[in-house]
C-alpha cells in the first residue's frame, strides 16, 4: 500500500468501550491499527468510550490497558476518556443547532412507535419523519420553556445523493442517502450517541486513517454526514471482516476465543499472540505463519487483510506459541516460565536450563513445562497410567545406579551403560530403556532417555533408581 507519509503524518487509533475485558476480535483491530501506524512511522492513539455510565467500568478500562501493554502494543498518545470530553460535544452540538445543521426533537418514546406503526401499516420502512425539524422558532421556545426533554438530530441533506469512499480494505462503497433519516446525535439525556462523539474525537485528536470491524460500515455513511455537517475533512476509513470459529459460526469462548489477559494466564507468548492476530484474516506467504513483531510491521498492508471472514483456529495459535517458544534462549524462555512453576510451589533450578532444549518441542504453552516435566521438580511426581502398566513389571535396577554413578554423565556414557546392565540381565533393551524412563519420570514418552537423564541432576537420577 503506498501512502504518501510527507503529505500526512499518519495517526490511528482503537477506541474501546469498556464494557468488558479485551477479546480477540478488539485485540486484532488494535493491532490492525498499531501496525498500520508502526509501518509509516505515525502515532497510535487510544481512547477508552466511556460514555455509558450504566456498562462502563474503570476495572475494564484498566485490564483493557493491562492487556495491550503485555501484547506489546504500547500506544503514543493517551488514553483519553471520553466521559471526560463531555464539554467539547456540547460546543460541536450548539454550534450545529446555531448553523441549522440539526435541531432539537421533543418526540416522546410513543409518538416514535406511533409513527413507526403507521409506517408499518402502510408498507413504508420505518423512519423518522422529520416532524421536530418543521417546529417554528416560537413552538421550540415554548416546549423549551415547558422544560420538555429533547434530542438533537442531524438534518440529513435531502439532494446529498450518493454518499460514497473508498474502504482500505473492502473497495468502493456507496449507499444513498435518502436510506438514512434525521439520525440522533445527542440522547435527551445529553450524552452524545457513538457516531457523533467518534467524528468529534477523531477530527479533534487527528486521526488520519481508521481501520475497524466490518459492522462499522452502517455507521461510515452517518460519520461522513457528520463530517460534512462540520465542514471537516473526512479520514481514510477500513473495515475488516469478523471473525468466525472453526465451525464458521460466530466466534465465542467454545471456540476458544476469551479474553486477551486468559491467554496470558495459559502460558501463550506475547509475541505468539500477536503474531497469530496479525495473521487473523491477513495472509503475506502462504509458505510461512512464524513472523517478528518487526517483520508484520515491515509486511503489513489493508489490501492483505482478505474480504471473506477470518478463521479462528486454536491448533494453528498452538503451532505459532511452540515455535515462538523455540525462537527464545533458555534462559529467557525459563524466565518466562518461572511464574507457572512458583505457581505450583515449585523453584525454578540452574539445571533446568539444560532441559529446556529437550523439552520445548513437546510444549503448546509455558504452563506445560511444569505439566510435562514435574518430576524435575519433585520426587511426588504424577506417574502416567502406562508408566504405571511398565513399573509392574519385574526388572531388576540392583547395582545400576553404582555403575551410573561410576561413569562420566553424559548421554554416551549412560547409554552406554544402560545398554550393557540390559545386556548382562538378558533383557532387551526396547523393553528395559522404557522402564527406566517410568522408574525416573513417572512418564511413558519423552525426549530421549539418556539426553534426559544426563539434562536431570545425577543425584535424582540415582536416588529415585536405588528407591525403586
Amino acid at each position: 500500500m503506498s501512502v504518501n507519509n510527507n503529505a500526512t503524518h499518519i495517526k490511528t487509533r482503537f477506541a474501546p468501550s469498556p464494557t468488558g475485558y479485551l477479546h480477540v476480535g478488539g485485540a486484532r483491530t488494535a493491532l490492525f491499527n498499531y501496525l498500520f501506524a508502526k509501518k509509516f512511522g505515525g502515532t497510535f492513539l487510544l481512547r477508552i468510550e466511556d460514555t455509558d455510565p450504566e456498562r462502563s467500568k474503570p476495572e475494564y478500562s484498566e485490564q483493557i490497558l493491562i492487556s495491550m501493554k503485555w501484547l506489546g502494543l504500547d500506544w503514543d498518545e493517551g488514553p483519553y476518556h471520553q466521559s471526560e470530553r463531555m464539554h467539547i460535544y456540547q460546543q460541536y452540538t450548539q454550534k450545529l443547532l446555531e448553523e441549522g445543521k440539526a435541531y432539537r426533537c421533543f418526540c416522546t418514546t410513543e409518538e416514535l412507535e406511533q409513527m413507526r406503526e403507521q409506517q408499518r401499516q402502510q408498507g413504508l420502512p420505518t423512519r423518522y419523519d422529520g416532524r421536530c425539524s418543521r417546529l417554528t422558532q416560537e413552538e421550540i421556545e415554548e416546549r423549551l420553556k415547558k422544560g420538555m426533554p429533547f434530542a438533537v438530530r442531524l438534518k440529513v441533506p435531502q439532494d446529498r445523493g450518493i454518499i460514497a469512499w473508498d474502504d482500505m480494505v473492502k473497495g468502493h462503497i456507496e449507499i444513498n442517502s435518502s436510506e438514512l433519516d434525521d439520525f440522533i446525535l445527542v440522547r435527551s439525556d445529553g450524552t452524545p450517541t457513538y457516531n457523533f462523539a467518534v467524528v468529534i474525537d477523531d477530527h479533534t485528536m487527528g486521526v488520519t486513517h481508521v481501520l475497524r470491524g466490518e459492522d462499522h460500515i452502517p455507521n461510515t455513511p452517518k460519520q461522513i454526514l457528520i463530517y460534512e455537517a462540520l465542514d471537516w475533512e473526512t479520514p481514510e476509513f477500513g473495515h475488516v471482516p469478523m471473525i468466525l470459529g472453526k465451525d464458521k459460526t460466530k466466534l465465542s469462548k467454545r471456540h476458544g476465543a476469551v479474553g486477551v489477559e486468559a491467554y496470558r494466564d495459559e502460558g501463550f507468548l506475547p509475541e505468539a499472540l500477536f503474531n497469530f492476530l496479525a495473521l487473523l484474516g491477513a495472509s503475506y506467504d502462504p509458505d510461512r505463519e512464524v513472523y517478528t513483531k518487526q517483520e508484520l510491521i515491515e509486511l503489513f498492508d489493508p489490501k492483505k487483510i482478505g474480504l471473506h471472514p477470518a478463521v479462528f483456529d486454536p491448533d494453528k495459535l498452538y503451532y505459532i506459541n511452540r515455535e515462538h517458544m523455540k525462537m527464545l534462549p533458555p534462559e529467557e524462555l525459563v524466565e518466562r516460565i518461572r511464574p507457572f512453576a512458583e505457581a505450583k510451589g515449585f523453584q525454578i533450578e540452574p539445571y533446568h536450563l539444560r532441559l529446556i532444549p529437550l523439552l520445548v518441542e513437546r510444549m503448546h504453552t509455558l504452563k506445560d513445562f511444569v505439566e510435562l516435566a514435574d518430576y524435575i521438580f519433585t520426587d511426588d511426581f504424577t506417574v502416567d497410567e502406562k508408566a504405571q502398566e511398565l513399573l509392574t513389571k519385574d526388572l531388576p535396577l540392583e547395582g545400576l545406579a553404582e555403575q551410573l554413578d561410576a561413569t562420566a554423565w553424559d548421554a554416551d556414557h549412560i547409554e552406554a551403560v544402560l545398554r550393557q546392565y540390559a545386556q548382562d540381565k538378558g533383557i532387551k533393551p526396547r523393553e528395559y530403556f522404557p522402564f527406566i524412563r517410568a522408574v525416573i519420570s513417572g512418564k511413558s514418552v519423552g525426549p530421549s532417555l539418556f539426553h534426559l537423564m544426563e539434562a536431570m541432576p545425577k543425584d535424582m537420577v540415582l536416588r529415585r533408581l536405588k528407591k525403586s
